[in-house]
């Protein structure tokens, strides 16, 4: 009998509407969680293919002084530069969703978490079962930019700009999470989604 794979639950939204600290709560509740941010790190050390590629195609100034990704710099050229953002996009998503799927595929639980940012922007939420957008108003998520990264008003509203828009997240959601009140209120909601999770599951697992 072939076994079931583990139900996926792509987790997404905006940049500072609070995926973290949904993802540690669904951990919490003994969730495994994929974090795609994690994997493009990873992909990116030194000495790695994903690395060699941007610096043959962004140039050597994306190096810091011990020859690592300075992810600051290339994060600053890619949301000024629409082009750019899609070239590295080219460059690492494919690396990115392999390695994600692999990892999926060897999970053994009722439900995996996906964390994936840009899951509107890649286009790739038919191959998930769920999508969960956690949320918040756009001027809340410009304060906690601001705030977080100390950005200017100006660098933070480009690098909304640059995401897909709030109306996009909510268009493909399945499940969304409110996060512009307490931390308390978003883990309870996180609760109740972790139940539902674990009944759809078994429903799933049964058909």
């Amino acid at each position: 009998m072939r076994a079931v794979q583990p139900m996926r639950v792509a987790l997404t939204g905006g940049i500072t509407c609070g995926k973290s600290l949904v993802a540690d709560a669904f951990a919490g509740h003994g969730a495994p969680v994929i974090d795609t941010d994690v994997i493009a790190h990873e992909i990116t050390q030194p000495g790695s293919t994903a690395l060699s590629r941007i610096v043959a195609e962004f140039g050597v100034e994306m190096l810091d002084a011990a020859s690592a990704l300075d992810r600051s710099k290339l994060r600053a050229r890619v949301f000024e530069d629409p082009a750019a953002r899609r070239s590295l996009e080219a460059l690492l998503h494919p690396a990115i969703v392999a390695e994600m799927n692999r990892r999926a595929a060897a999970v053994q639980a009722p439900y995996v978490v996906l964390v994936i940012p840009l899951l509107v922007e890649t286009g790739i939420e038919d191959e998930v079962d769920r999508v969960l957008v956690v949320d918040c108003p756009e001027d809340q998520q410009l304060r906690r930019l601001r705030a977080r990264d100390g950005e200017t008003e100006t660098s933070a509203r480009r690098i909304l700009a640059a995401q897909a828009t709030r109306k996009d997240r909510l268009a493909v959601a399945d499940d969304v999470i409110d996060n512009s009140g307490t931390r308390e209120a978003t883990r309870n909601a996180v609760a109740a989604l972790h139940l539902r999770y674990l009944e759809l599951a078994s429903h799933r697992a049964e058909s």
